[in-house]
């Protein structure tokens, strides 16, 4: 299975079948907070459906397109975070990421994105992320623009949610530029 540790608070775990229901209570319970800006949570309603999603993930993460992870903090899966998009001709993937509103305000996603950029730029050799956030979603934005994304516009009706269609930022950080930052950062 595989994990990666973040730090002594946060480690990171592919999901798997037995998953299925911790992850089907962590959504169910927070699915009001969830909805707001997760397209996909009105269509998970049972444990079930992450029972047939969680196969498609471990062959994602094996055929080597996707990585879906849960973060676990304390012991305790607070959230997900995922490597999606996975290009390797080009060499470039998308982080997603949400988190249990209980969970908001310890720093949980900050870390938990430097650890994923560490592992996509270092281990799996990637060139070039992206992050897409709502154009009103200022607490997702606060991530890429905390850890010194570039900013490189909008994709105009770029996500149907609740009915809606709304704009998305592209905010991107390349090999290069996470290098630099890394060494400042220490």
């Amino acid at each position: 299975m595989f994990t990666l540790k973040v730090d002594h608070e946060i480690e990171l775990q592919l999901f798997e079948r037995q998953h299925a229901l911790k992850l089907y209570q962590l959504v169910e319970e927070n699915r009001e907070h969830l909805r707001e800006w997760m397209p996909w949570v009105d269509s998970m309603t049972a444990p079930y459906h992450f029972e047939s999603i969680i196969p498609v993930w471990l062959s994602q993460f094996a055929e080597n397109t996707a990585l879906n992870v849960g973060i676990i903090y304390n012991r305790e899966l607070v959230g997900s975070i995922g490597l999606h998009q996975m290009d390797w001709y080009n060499s470039t993937a998308s982080i997603g990421y949400y988190l249990a509103k209980k969970a908001e305000g310890h720093g949980i996603i900050t870390r938990t994105v430097q650890a994923m950029l560490n592992y996509a730029f270092f281990q799996l050799g990637l060139n070039r992320i992206e992050i897409r956030c709502g154009v009103k979603n200022k607490k997702s934005q606060a991530i890429p623009d905390r850890l010194g994304f570039v900013k490189e516009g909008i994709i105009r009706d770029g996500e149907q949610l609740n009915g809606r269609f709304h704009n998305l930022i592209v905010y991107s950080m390349l090999a290069r530029e996470w290098k630099g930052a890394a060494t400042q950062q220490r």
